[in-house]
């Protein structure tokens, strides 16, 4: 078998399956199975297969077939140009979560910059004969909190870019954190993991709450793709009845672990912006706005809680 003729295989067997990507996802899987390029493949497209990366290949279009996301059979997921172990005990990271992060990221930026506009002069004492000591005041790092963090690659992703965190990171799951700690060690991030059901054992306040958390009416998850509601743990995608549950236990409880001018950020669904918006600003939260992700979608609800 020729790279052309696995990939023209591999393509009908997919869209046979119903696969909505079905070329790109054959051309990951040939391109991981032979570690050929694109470059290469359309250089020469009639190079032989070896018997080796043909069994793989044809197992990983199995599974594909049966409708296994993809990011299951390799073990991974891109995200923020990062790499995430991803297994079916977390939810797999997607891209309009990324506009989270970037969200997120602008947000903490903005606050350092204000902070440093707002710090006193540093004070200089000069001393006869000896060279002048600038003493500047201690910044403390900033620190986040991930409600419900799954693969961990929104608090992940955000230490990765920015050093000067101190970040935390919770999940009810047990596997899903398990998941997060290797994500963490193979990223070079140092996180507080903490199992918990929400905030029943979080201590202590935060500069930044961020949260993905469930959000799909229980009743719409059997109309998602099969790779979702056969795959993705159900924990990790129901909402609820309205989809709302755990916004309202997260803008309830948030407040006490939100320092003063403290953020919440929350993903939400397309159609959640107002209700959300809504329980936000009911329960004291200020300059409560809604921002839309690359599609134009409603995606992010950002809130300041001023005790």
């Amino acid at each position: 078998m020729t790279l052309k003729e696995g990939y023209q295989y591999g393509i009908q067997l997919l869209e046979e399956a119903g696969v909505q990507e079905a070329r790109l996802d054959a051309w990951i899987l040939l391109e991981e199975a032979t570690q050929v390029t694109r470059a290469t493949y359309y250089a020469d497209s009639d190079i032989t297969i070896t018997k080796e990366a043909k069994k793989q290949y044809m197992q990983w279009l199995d599974k594909r077939a049966m409708r296994i996301p993809l990011q299951h059979i390799l073990g991974y997921q891109e995200f923020m140009g990062l790499r995430f172990l991803v297994t079916p005990a977390v939810l797999i990271p997607r891209q309009d979560t990324e506009t989270l992060v970037e969200y997120t990221e602008t947000l903490l930026q903005d606050k350092a910059n204000a902070e440093t506009k707002a710090k006193p002069k540093a004070e200089v004492n000069v001393k006869p004969n000896a060279k002048t000591e600038v003493k500047e005041n201690a910044k403390p790092k900033a620190t986040v909190l991930d409600m419900c963090t799954g693969s961990g690659c929104i608090i992940l992703s955000l230490m990765k870019r920015n050093a000067e965190l101190v970040g935390s990171a919770v999940d009810i799951s047990h596997a899903a954190l398990e998941v997060a700690r290797e994500n963490a060690k193979q990223l070079g991030v140092k996180v507080d993991f903490v199992q918990s059901d929400l905030f029943e054992g979080v201590q202590g306040t935060y500069e930044v709450i961020v949260s993905n958390p469930p959000y799909i009416k229980e009743d719409e998850i059997l109309q998602l793709e099969k790779e979702v509601q056969n795959f993705d743990p159900f924990v990790a995608l129901s909402g609820g009845k309205d989809g709302l549950r755990f916004y309202q236990i997260i803008v309830d409880e948030s407040r006490a672990h939100l320092v003063q001018g403290g953020s919440l950020v929350l993903e939400i669904g397309a159609e959640q912006a107002q209700d959300v918006s809504e329980m936000m600003r009911l329960r004291g939260f200020e300059g409560v706005q809604v921002f839309q992700d690359l599609t134009g979608l409603d995606r992010i609800v950002h809130g300041v809680y001023n005790k």
